[in-house]
């Protein structure tokens, strides 16, 4: 049973997803396709539009087999980190391939740039360590010093380009790791990541959102399925409220003003840029923009604002980085996904939870023999734990028991991709 990986957010589920999902089978020559999917925060450092559940249900009607979270804090982390946090997971999973959008499409341009990176990672880092002391953001630090390393034009504008940034990760990742997993990549159709209008029925998930903000119908960007769940989910008051992450966050700042420093993503100074902006704003958008500076992206303030929502400590964070996840948790499931999952069961060896009713006996008994490795997993638990508490209080009419990964159940049912009308 040859299965293909997909590294997704799915923020929401639309019809770029579909048509990836549908070639990504075509070209591993795959039965089962298996996502490892971010769960209530996100790669750029914002909490997801609704939560991982409901996102899972997306995916599981739009034809995956398997949903696996992408646990804190590999999924709100740079591209580095978080590609190697999917990629180990997908290893373990035992997918054969997996298989990633790109601009270039060109997976061989993509290898070769990819080694050229690997190959000169110390000299890339020194000149990128020059421009940041030079005071500008990061992207533009690591673009000026790939400029002068690598002068050739077909480099530079691959290395321009989001999805291609990420596909270089996956395949750096895939090195790093020694995994047997196949690389493919297809060429992304429609919008660009940042584009908010539709192009030949595709929008970015970006623009997506902002229909959603504005109100505007978007019944033809996204699977029926999808809109179908969306629609529920906003009528129940059970969608991302942006005012309330607002207000938390400012509380947040606020309330550790003197304590900033120990968390994830805090350099020395951005404290007193998080102090003031929350001294001074009204709405998530003005915070934002109050704490950006010249060297400092969107992104990257967005991340040191989850890591201080959560209380992500620097420590802890890095730490877990430095190993592989200790454990997956199975968000949902199709049947042709439990056969695949029950075939690869011996080959496993980080545990893959659904039930954490017994979550903590799984880890001693995994882990019990190394207590430092022990914690590590234990730290995992109480960040995912965490995540999910809080972004209940996210939901404008979130009721129920708030430690959700022990209450919520898998999320199962049958492949239906073949007759999806998009």
């Amino acid at each position: 049973m040859r299965a293909v990986g997909l590294i997704t957010e799915y923020n929401p589920f639309h019809n770029g997803h579909l048509y990836h999902l549908r070639r990504s089978l075509e070209l591993a020559d795959a039965e089962v396709a298996v996502a490892v999917m971010s769960g209530h925060f996100l790669q750029r450092g914002e909490p997801a539009l609704v939560d991982k559940w409901v996102r899972a249900e997306m995916a599981l009607a739009a034809g995956v087999d398997v949903v696996v979270e992408l646990p804190l804090p590999w999924a709100c982390s740079s591209a580095p980190d978080f590609a190697r946090g999917a990629i180990q997971a997908l290893t373990d999973l035992g997918v054969n391939a997996v298989c990633f959008g790109s601009e270039s499409g060109d997976l061989n341009a993509l290898q070769h740039c990819a080694d050229l990176l690997a190959g000169a990672h110390e000299s890339v880092e020194q000149h990128t360590s020059a421009a940041l002391r030079r005071g500008v953001t990061f992207p533009q630090a690591r673009a000026q010093a790939l400029a002068d390393l690598f002068p050739d034009a077909d480099t530079k504008e691959m290395l321009a380009n989001p999805n291609n940034i990420l596909g270089l990760a996956y395949l750096r990742a895939l090195g790093e790791v020694g995994s047997p997993v196949v690389p493919l990549t297809l060429t992304r159709l429609g919008a660009g990541y940042h584009d908010l209008d539709a192009k030949e029925g595709i929008a970015s998930a970006t623009g997506i959102r902002q229909r959603l903000r504005e109100g505007l119908d978007i019944d033809r960007l996204v699977p029926d399925p999808v809109a179908n769940l969306l629609r529920e989910t906003f009528s129940r008051g059970m969608g991302l409220d942006e005012d309330i992450y607002y207000r938390l966050m400012s509380a947040q700042i606020l309330r550790q003003a003197n304590d900033l420093t120990r968390y994830w993503w805090i350099e020395a100074g951005l404290e007193h840029r998080l102090i003031a902006a929350a001294d001074q704003s009204a709405q998530l958008e003005e915070l934002i923009s109050n704490i950006k500076a010249r060297h400092l992206t969107r992104t990257r303030v967005q991340r040191a604002l989850v890591a201080v929502l959560l209380a992500i400590v620097k420590e802890t964070a890095q730490s877990l980085l430095a190993s592989p996840p200790s454990y997956l948790h199975l968000l949902a499931v199709s049947e042709r996904g439990e056969a695949f999952l029950a075939s690869r069961r011996k080959r496993r060896t980080i545990p893959l939870i659904q039930n954490f009713s017994r979550i903590q006996a799984i880890l001693k008994r995994r882990y019990g023999a190394e207590p430092e490795v022990l914690q590590r997993a234990q730290n995992q638990l109480d960040l995912q734990v965490r995540a999910s508490r809080i972004y209940s209080l996210l939901q404008k009419n979130f009721c129920g028991h708030r430690q959700r990964d022990y209450f919520e159940s898998l999320r199962r049912g049958l492949r239906c991709s073949q007759g999806m009308q998009t």
